[in-house]
């Protein structure tokens, strides 16, 4: 007999269904209304199609995601601490990312374990792309 408690089956007023993994997400997204800010007018200028810009904007984040699991840089957790106490100003721009290793090397922010030489170093080498995945990794 296992020590493990029998789950309640379906149909059981108890039962609860299992969380969704991230590839069974996918197979029931429906309709949601987006904001067309100036990126993504621009990407879809002069489509009109709604399964063309659809397909658009799926392939692109598809692409994008893609991109961000091939990118990025080892960071220690101080240095992820920096990062996003430079990242909480809110919204990063394209310009404010690539301003990363200039904000690190200047920021007032310290921690234990943290170095700000090592950190700045490790950023200016980074490329564009990295500093973005690194962004989005902080949730920014």
């Amino acid at each position: 007999m296992s020590d493990v408690p029998e789950r309640p089956a379906r149909g059981d007023p108890t039962w609860v269904a299992p969380a969704l993994t991230r590839e069974e997400k996918t197979r029931n997204v429906g309709k949601t209304p987006v904001f067309f800010g100036p990126p993504l007018a621009i990407l879809t200028d002069g489509q009109k199609n709604t399964m063309e810009i659809s397909g658009k904007l799926n392939r692109t984040a598809e692409r994008y995601m893609e991109i961000l699991k091939h990118h990025g840089l080892e960071l220690t957790e101080p240095e992820r601490l920096c990062l996003a106490h430079i990242c909480h100003i809110g919204f990063m721009s394209p310009l404010e990312i690539s301003e990363l290793p200039f904000e690190a090397s200047i920021t007032a922010f310290e921690c234990e374990g943290l170095d700000k030489r090592a950190l700045t170093a490790k950023l200016e080498a980074a490329s564009f792309v990295d500093l973005i995945a690194v962004v989005e990794s902080l949730g920014f």
